[in-house]
């Protein structure tokens, strides 16, 4: 069981390594990757231009499960923001810092990147 983890979990580290060389193609830094806390993850923190970005990267073989951006459901959103919330804490950012929150979907071969896919607030 652990070993099919690890195989998921390296398959999703190579498919945030694609989202993130996707989104430096775009024009945006990439601060960090899979920052955790023990209440959630964000996949990927990036800035971009003045915004502080909170990137959730989904990755779907097939559309049987229905699509990548489907994944990030009310739940999951809540949980990003509470983890974002303490990645500016932590990091000493305020209140007042430009913060979005950004989904990019891979269905295979496809890429989709939606900007300010949910609102934080």
């Amino acid at each position: 069981m652990g070993g099919i983890f690890l195989n998921k979990r390296a398959i999703g580290s190579e498919y945030e390594k694609r989202a993130a060389a996707y989104l430096e193609q775009c024009g945006m830094c990439i601060l960090e990757y899979n920052y955790r806390i023990r209440s959630g993850e964000i996949d990927l923190i990036a800035r971009d231009g003045r915004y502080l970005v909170f990137v959730e990267v989904k990755y779907r073989a097939n559309s049987h499960l229905g699509t990548p951006l489907e994944a990030v459901d009310a739940r999951k959103q809540k949980t990003i923001v509470r983890t974002a919330q303490c990645y500016l804490l932590q990091h000493g950012y305020s209140a007042e810092t430009p913060c979005r929150f950004d989904v990019i979907g891979i269905d295979g071969e496809q890429i989709t990147h939606v900007k300010d896919a949910f609102w934080g607030g």
